[in-house]
């Protein structure tokens, strides 16, 4: 296993990859502009009329199901099977819709916070709007679990973030607790994740952790000085954009368990 969230960034910033993105209208601004810091191209289409050109034109496909319609349920399907045609990774959460996405679609990285994932897979859980009260299991467990039970990448954010492929497990000890003070900071970690993704498609457990583990760098950049959730906020579009590649990989707490 090679995790070197520094290499991929640089990686990343080289070749700019465009990341499609249908995604939770609330953040879309976020995780554009979060997408962009890192040194991505967004783009935001969800018009069925044109979301499988789009998968065409894109390396990675990000599908973020916290607001649905049924219009965009049929698009993230639509955009889904063409990536899954064409080999383009895709990350999604949340209960039903997933499932469903996950029954038609070839889904790389699958990223939600620990009640999100255990609800998917039917472990006990309690979830309050976007964040996750109490689960049946320790988050590690859960991760290996959900990615045998689902054949996916399982991305399980929180304090500590758990990501497995169901053989292989690691865990991302940075971050800060300002990060679940700010809304969409869940949505940028699976924006990242599609990122990293473009970046370095055939090793999605490394790209996974390592998008968090850039993320998690960020905010505690951002963190030192903020004076609380609102600086805090604005700070990490300009953590994440001055991310420095030389210096990453020996900032990143990756751990393999």
């Amino acid at each position: 296993m090679t995790i070197s969230p520094g290499t991929t960034l640089r990686e990343l910033r080289e070749r700019k990859p465009l990341v499609h993105q249908i995604t939770n209208y609330v953040v879309m601004n976020e995780t554009a502009n979060a997408t962009l810091a890192i040194g991505a191209l967004p783009v935001m289409a969800h018009a069925q009329e044109e979301v499988e050109e789009m998968v065409g034109l894109a390396s990675a496909l990000v599908l973020n199901i916290g607001t649905l319609s049924e219009q965009w349920i049929e698009a993230m399907r639509l955009a889904g099977r063409a990536a899954s045609a064409r080999g383009t990774g895709a990350t999604a959460y949340r209960t039903d819709t997933a499932r469903r996405l996950l029954d038609e679609v070839h889904v790389t990285v699958l990223r939600g916070n620990a009640g999100e994932v255990a609800t998917l897979v039917g472990t006990d859980a309690e979830v309050r709007g976007v964040e996750s009260i109490s689960i049946g299991l320790e988050p590690a467990a859960l991760a290996r679990g959900a990615a045998s039970g689902l054949g996916v990448v399982a991305s399980v954010t929180g304090p500590i973030d758990n990501v497995s492929d169901g053989k292989r497990s690691v865990a991302v000890a940075n971050g800060h607790p300002l990060l679940a003070t700010v809304t969409g900071t869940g949505c940028i970690s699976s924006a990242l994740t599609g990122c990293f993704l473009a970046a370095k498609p055939n090793e999605p457990l490394e790209a996974a952790a390592e998008a968090l583990a850039a993320l998690g760098v960020a905010a505690e950049d951002a963190a030192a000085g903020a004076e609380g959730p609102g600086t805090f906020h604005a700070r990490l579009y300009d953590a994440l954009a001055a991310l420095d590649p030389d210096t990453l990989d020996g900032r990143a707490r990756i751990s393999e368990l």
